[in-house]
């Protein structure tokens, strides 16, 4: 199970927070994400599209809030996919915490059938990936 703990710089905590605390907003941020559906404040039904090696995927499922403090800025999230088409399954759990001007993000993902194939070198990567990118877009959100 790869694990994924990176960090980086935002000049408005606030603004950070209103995005990562809303699924709605959120979920675009990820590169090759989209909501699907709106299920209510703390779930949403996501899908994203995934480049792993030569091998495009498209993952869909339930994105749910588990925990939220709005006081210490942090929230975890459970995502639950299946390929679209496929036989491969991702899941994970995140943390995401805003603080003293940086956003954590602490991950645990669990990838099976075809895209486990992969490795986990590649998964980490595409993970590391798809972290610059949502970082990138939280701050033009």
């Amino acid at each position: 199970m790869p694990t994924l703990n990176e960090s980086f710089s935002v000049s408005d905590e606030d603004h950070a927070w209103s995005v990562i605390s809303d699924l709605n907003k959120l979920v675009p941020c990820v590169p090759g994400g989209k909501v699907t559906s709106d299920n209510g404040p703390e779930s949403v039904e996501a899908e994203i599209e995934v480049d792993m090696g030569s091998m495009n995927m498209k993952f869909a499922g339930p994105v749910k809030i588990t925990e939220k403090d709005d006081a210490a800025k942090t929230a975890k999230f459970k995502a639950e996919t299946k390929e679209a088409g496929g036989q491969s399954n991702a899941t994970g759990d995140v943390t995401i915490k805003v603080s003293g001007g940086e956003c954590t993000i602490d991950a645990d993902a669990n990838v099976t059938g075809k895209a486990a194939s992969m490795g986990e070198g590649t998964i980490v990567a595409v993970l590391q990936q798809l972290t610059k990118g949502f970082a990138d877009n939280v701050g033009a959100a």
